[in-house]
């Protein structure tokens, strides 16, 4: 019975080591990533900005662009509660899109803030795969209420698909620039992406209506 419950005790220690360890390397490439920006940013430059063995690394990640890839996730995680409080107000789809995109503009102007305050590259999520299990779930609940928006509102979407591809593209470019412009817009942004959408998405659903 001892001997289990020291087993145990031993398993959760590591458990916690190596969450702490993971954790300090996603803190310390967050820190690089913004002060030398992500294609300036080697392993080793992340590595110096933590305690750890340069070994340690590979236990976790194989690469930066698995690091890179990590943090983006863990961006989406922090930004879907936000995507589900504009997903119960939402009363047409024009109000449903100038919400979203406002909040992730601003959430994106959030997470960069340190990075713009110092004058150094930002960390934009540009070039992050979207085939991952948390892209993924977000792309389909933005579909999911795309769909659920238009049907209570009578439009008719051509592929909901295609339009929820276009949406997070729209953001995803127009965030990265949003960025990169001095003071940051948000506003501007989301008036310009919401417009670019509603466009579109209007001669779309009057086609599939003809």
């Amino acid at each position: 019975m001892v001997a289990a419950v020291q087993s145990a005790q031993g398993q959760g220690k590591r458990a916690r080591t190596k969450a702490a360890n993971r954790q300090a390397i996603l803190e310390a490439a967050r820190q690089v990533f913004a002060r030398l920006g992500a294609e300036a940013t080697t392993v080793r430059d992340i590595i110096r900005e933590t305690d750890l063995a340069a070994g340690t690394f590979y236990n976790y990640f194989k690469s930066k662009e698995e690091v890179f890839e990590a943090l983006a996730d863990e961006g989406v995680r922090r930004f879907r509660p936000r995507l589900a409080s504009i997903r119960e107000s939402a009363t047409s789809l024009q109000a449903y899109l100038l919400e979203a995109y406002s909040a992730y503009f601003d959430f994106l102007n959030e997470e960069n803030e340190e990075a713009i305050r110092q004058g150094a590259p930002h960390a934009a999520m540009i070039g992050v795969r979207v085939d991952t299990p948390e892209m993924q779930a977000v792309f389909e609940e933005i579909r999911a209420d795309l769909e659920q928006v238009a049907k209570s509102t009578g439009l008719s979407l051509a592929d909901s698909g295609f339009l929820t591809a276009a949406a997070i593209g729209i953001a995803r470019e127009v965030g990265d620039h949003m960025l990169m412009r001095r003071p940051v817009d948000t506003r501007g942004a989301t008036e310009f992406a919401t417009q670019l959408f509603l466009h579109g998405a209007g001669a779309l659903a009057s086609k599939s209506n003809s």
